[in-house]
């Protein structure tokens, strides 16, 4: 079994190491694992020029020939799902099963925006004798990407397949915590014949990375996953430049349940999808809002299940949770916590650090939080559930609003007449009904309001890649 990989730059085909190197640590034990190389503005200038000739190849490449190049990497990242799955669970502490399953998950995006890019067709506009108006759709440029910590292989994946599908070079910063992912999707990337400059990877500090390459006129679009304050700023950066921008950003999801399902099934379908990746997903239901009839029953088989969660290091088989990923979230999580204890909210479990050796967090759940209280405003990022009670349907729909965010919703109903209202009332990009699963690469995702622009996956991912082109061809001159 491979260790932990060791963490380079990769530019314009080139593995590159830098002088400057800060600690990569495993949150279960706090011990280095690994050392990040910090790029400086030489090896951006550098990553900006090998995009340029990338683009210049790729975007000349038929389709048919980047999805085979697309996938046959994806094929070598399956093949190799274990040692990318071992270093997810060392960088981040995730349950070893639950990053296989993120290996698997990384390796469908691409699979998916393998085909779609076969599939970019444009149109042909009926028109008068003698003249021809055609619509084409081109890839965009060089792409500046910017993926977060919680999935380490299938964040960055996302991205670099939506790039690459379209036809355009890639420059992707993942996030310092958890770098191993992009370095095996650039390993398999390179045994399958991606030529040099079309894909690129830069490690450091993410403000001075961004603030250098989102200005660039070499950049034609800047593709973000992350907090809405972060995304805020590089839009305001962007826009400067007139670049576009995808954002998907932060959510703090509701989860209506309604008074005709069975409360305990559903509360046990909850409490194991809250405390996924220990609670750390943008799409992590955590403000659940039930109907007073079924409160007290969801609240025993939610509190029951999440006593069983089995917390450890994630190399552990039988690990049901890991770790938080870096000290700063424990002190987060105690504040949520603590301040709605605070307001009048009821502990019912857990609710502080377990353990004094890595960074550990008990699964908490919290009942009768008031609605000024933090965590019922802002996303705790962690494995902390608020369960409430609601008298009715209406009145779950506008709690489930009340922020604003509108990433992901869900909901727990089998009346026909609830799907309709909540379809047509709960303002999110996202809406599952009796399923947690928020996020396919068949299906498109992303939020409204402050949760983002754009979507990422279905027919709809690739088109922020590409540009729209009018041809209007007189067959004679007028």
């Amino acid at each position: 079994m491979s260790e932990y990989p060791e963490i380079k730059l990769y530019v314009g085909g080139d593995w590159v190491q830098t002088s400057e190197k800060l600690p990569i640590l495993n949150p279960a034990t706090e011990e280095e694992i690994g050392r990040l190389p910090v790029a400086e503005q030489s090896h951006m200038d550098d990553a900006l020029a090998a995009a340029q000739e990338g683009f210049k190849v790729w975007s000349q490449t038929s389709p048919m020939e980047r999805a085979r190049v697309i996938l046959k990497a994806a094929q070598l990242m399956r093949e190799r799902q274990e040692e990318i799955a071992r270093s997810i669970t060392l960088e981040l502490g995730k349950p070893i099963r639950q990053s296989r399953l993120e290996v698997i998950r990384g390796c469908e995006f691409f699979e998916w925006d393998a085909a779609e890019g076969q599939r970019l067709y444009g149109r042909v506009i009926p028109s008068a004798p003698g003249i021809r108006y055609m619509v084409v759709r081109q890839p965009i440029g060089n792409v500046a990407a910017f993926s977060p910590w919680n999935f380490p292989m299938s964040q960055p994946a996302r991205k670099i397949a939506g790039a690459l599908a379209s036809g355009c070079s890639v420059i992707i910063k993942p996030a310092e915590e958890t770098p191993a992912g992009a370095v095996h999707i650039v390993r398999a990337f390179v045994d399958a014949g991606l030529p040099p400059g079309v894909l690129n990877v830069l490690f450091g500090r993410p403000a001075d990375i961004s603030s250098y390459l989102i200005p660039r006129d070499e950049i034609r679009l800047v593709a973000f996953t992350g907090s809405t304050v972060v995304g805020r700023q590089l839009t305001t950066l962007a826009s400067e430049n007139m670049t576009p921008v995808l954002m998907e950003l932060g959510g703090h999801a509701p989860v209506i349940v309604c008074d005709d399902v069975d409360p305990a099934v559903a509360g046990v379908t909850s409490a194991i999808r809250k405390m996924r990746n220990s609670g750390q997903v943008c799409t992590s239901p955590t403000r659940f809002f039930i109907h007073e009839q079924h409160h007290e029953p969801f609240t025993e088989s939610f509190v029951e299940r999440v006593l069983a969660t089995k917390v450890g290091d994630g190399l552990d088989e039988q690990t049901d949770m890991g770790p938080v990923a870096h000290e700063g979230r424990l002190a987060a999580l105690q504040n949520f916590v603590d301040d709605a204890v605070k307001r009048g909210g009821k502990l019912l479990t857990g609710g502080s650090r377990k353990a004094n050796k890595g960074f550990f967090f008990e699964p908490t759940v919290l009942s009768g939080v008031p609605d000024d209280a933090l965590i019922m405003r802002e996303e705790p990022f962690g494995p902390v559930a608020v369960l409430n009670p609601i008298s009715s349907l209406d009145e779950g729909i506008e709690k489930a609003n009340s922020v604003p965010y509108g990433l992901a919703a869900y909901a727990f109903t089998h009346s026909a007449a609830n799907v309709d209202r909540l379809v047509d009332g709960v303002e999110a990009g996202n809406l599952s009904i009796n399923t947690l699963e928020a996020s396919l690469p068949e299906t498109p995702f992303g939020g409204v309001k402050s949760s983002g622009y754009g979507r990422e996956g279905g027919d709809e991912g690739l088109h922020h890649y590409t540009v729209v082109k009018n041809v209007s061809h007189s067959m004679t001159i007028v």
